[in-house]
């Protein structure tokens, strides 16, 4: 049975790698960056004003002069001015362009205009190059702004099109088929027998990929019948680049998953890992280089291993840079005595000098989703040890990959 790592790199090892595509900037964001990303010209492109007043020369205002004639107004936008003497000021916008022959930006709020001239306030002492952002200062033409691997946020999209870019490259998105498994599973709005359960697993399953970017997701439920199981997943192989199954991957006498995969020509990865929830997850990889993951049909066990084994794999699939887990430290005692790491779900809060702390929230058994709810993620408890102390560090798994 293959440790937790073990089994983190042996899907690494057999993810194949998402052909990059080329989106407009309204599709870039939530995808993965499969381009370098150049500056178009100088940020700022020029000397640019930064409040609202007058441009003057410096040098005059240190050789005495508070009085400015008026010569003229620059908004934002409009071609660049240049003073006709050094007693003349310009009126100049936030956003404008620096007149040539200023050096010095007098805040509107400091003068008082009247008779077509503007008088500084007494006892105001201005700066040199004050209220200016210099060009170039913050990067310049064909510096590299962004880089492949990143996942595009709205301030990159800022970036992207600030380049001059009105389409880039990212990865392509996977098609992914969901399937929940199991003749118990009613879906929501269908009347339930008191023998049967709700299904949850493959909306909840959708939601996580969806909230990480991963859209291109559909969902079924299949029952617990080779013939059928054989028949969809044949088809769902020929269609998806991913497929992701809940339920039927254990040991009883309905579990067909692992039979049905591999009659269908899915070569076996791995089965079953030394952790707890989701001991029984098998992953494998289809005839076509098909990305296949099997997770326990429990609802804690699903969701912890989508989390922790097929996010991650999207991801580099994807390109995207690796995301480290974080250190966050226990708020109480926490006592595992089975030999198999523990991912336990947990509330994450801080003390007064910043650091994070994890308040373990137990679950009756790993059906219990409803512990669920209001938890920031889960912690990963090594399986070498069984008493890990208040004040422990250990690694912090969100449930929204950063």
């Amino acid at each position: 049975m293959l440790t937790v790592a073990e089994a983190s790199q042996a899907i690494a090892d057999s993810m194949p790698a998402l052909e990059p595509e080329s989106v407009t900037l309204g599709r870039a964001c939530g995808r993965v960056l499969r381009q370098d990303v150049e500056a178009e010209r100088d940020q700022p492109p020029f000397d640019r004003v930064t409040m609202d007043g007058i441009a003057i020369s410096f040098d005059a205002f240190a050789n005495g002069t508070r009085t400015f004639r008026i010569q003229g107004t620059q908004h934002a936008g409009d071609p660049v001015q240049k003073l006709a003497d050094p007693g003349h000021c310009i009126e100049i916008m936030t956003g404008g362009v620096l007149p040539l022959g200023s050096d010095c930006v007098i805040p509107v709020e400091r003068i008082v205009i009247q008779n077509g001239t503007a008088t500084i306030e007494g006892g105001y002492s201005p700066a040199a190059r004050q209220f200016v952002h210099p060009q170039a200062s913050d990067y310049a033409k064909g510096h590299r702004v962004l880089r492949p691997g990143l996942l595009v946020t709205p301030m990159d999209v800022a970036i992207i099109a600030s380049c001059g870019l009105s389409n880039v490259r990212v990865a392509r998105q996977p098609s992914v088929g969901i399937v929940s498994t199991g003749n118990e599973l009613v879906p929501p709005g269908a009347p339930v027998l008191p023998h049967q359960v709700r299904l949850s697993n493959g909306p909840a399953l959708v939601a996580m990929l969806g909230a990480h970017g991963f859209a291109a997701a559909t969902h079924e439920h299949l029952v617990d019948d080779t013939a059928v199981l054989e028949h969809r997943l044949a088809a769902l192989l020929d269609e998806k680049d991913v497929l992701i199954l809940s339920g039927g991957v254990s040991m009883g006498k309905a579990d067909f998953v692992p039979q049905v995969l591999g009659d269908l020509g899915v070569t076996v990865v791995f089965h079953k890992i030394s952790q707890r929830p989701g001991k029984p997850m098998w992953f494998g990889i289809g005839p076509g280089g098909q990305a296949v993951f099997a997770l326990p049909g429990n609802p804690v066990s699903t969701l912890v291993c989508c989390r922790q084994y097929v996010l991650p794999a999207l991801m580099q699939a994807s390109g995207r840079t690796a995301v480290a887990p974080d250190l966050s430290v226990l708020a109480e005692d926490v006592e595992f005595k089975a030999d198999l790491t523990c991912f336990l779900p947990v509330r994450v809060g801080s003390t007064g000098d910043g650091r994070s702390v994890a308040t373990p929230v137990p679950t009756n058994t790993s059906g219990d989703f409803a512990s669920l709810s209001g938890t920031d993620g889960y912690i990963e408890l090594a399986k070498d040890r069984s008493l890990f102390p208040k004040g422990s560090a250990v690694p912090l798994h969100r449930w929204n990959i950063a």
